[in-house]
């Protein structure tokens, strides 16, 4: 059972990068004159901006409490640190979608963009490229290199946990974008 929830969340890992990555095609296309990607994407989210965000942010902090509750992986500072910018989301961007509130989307954002810079820290911790500080050690077995799973040879907490800061920076930049067009009409 725990591996297979964490086999499904890898994999949902998986499709949220490959989103995240279409979404930025589709910025950069839009960049060299091609209007029609984002578009597309635009009115495919349009009006669910907020509501794709709290999924996202949701279904992360139910990944994260999945692993340390369920699974018994010991969160380090690092992680900690990630959730902190995680779990607000999952109720702000709640209490947003059913307000239709677009204001806040602006005070939101800090919130994911730490988070992944944390994450990318995580990810150069974990891989060694950066030493951990004595803090990671007591923090959690193993300090913050530990890599509690590795899905498909590169999918790891961390990981999971940049491809949804990634996901809701793309997902309340557009809704700041769509709050800015609405305002102006």
């Amino acid at each position: 059972m725990t591996h297979r929830t964490i086999v499904a969340l890898a994999v949902l890992g998986v499709v949220g990068q490959i989103l995240a990555l279409l979404f930025v095609a589709a910025v950069l296309g839009d960049s060299l004159g091609w209007r029609r990607p984002l578009h597309v994407v635009r009115s495919a989210l349009w009006g669910y901006e907020l509501w794709a965000a709290f999924a996202v942010s949701s279904i992360a902090t139910g990944g994260s409490l999945f692993f340390s509750e369920i699974a018994g992986f010991v969160p380090c500072e690092l992680c900690w640190y990630q959730r902190i910018c995680m779990y607000p989301l999952s109720i702000i961007t709640l209490l947003a979608a059913l307000r239709r509130d677009y204001r806040i989307v602006v005070c939101l954002l800090p919130l994911p963009i730490v988070g992944a810079c944390v994450s990318v820290y995580h990810l150069l911790v974990e891989n060694g490229v950066v030493g951990q500080s004595s803090a990671c050690f007591v923090s959690a077995p193993g300090g913050c290199a530990t890599k509690w799973i590795n899905e498909f040879g590169y999918v790891t907490i961390p990981t999971l946990a940049l491809t949804a800061f990634a996901l809701l920076i793309e997902l309340l930049g557009l809704a700041s974008v769509e709050n800015d067009a609405t305002e102006r009409r």
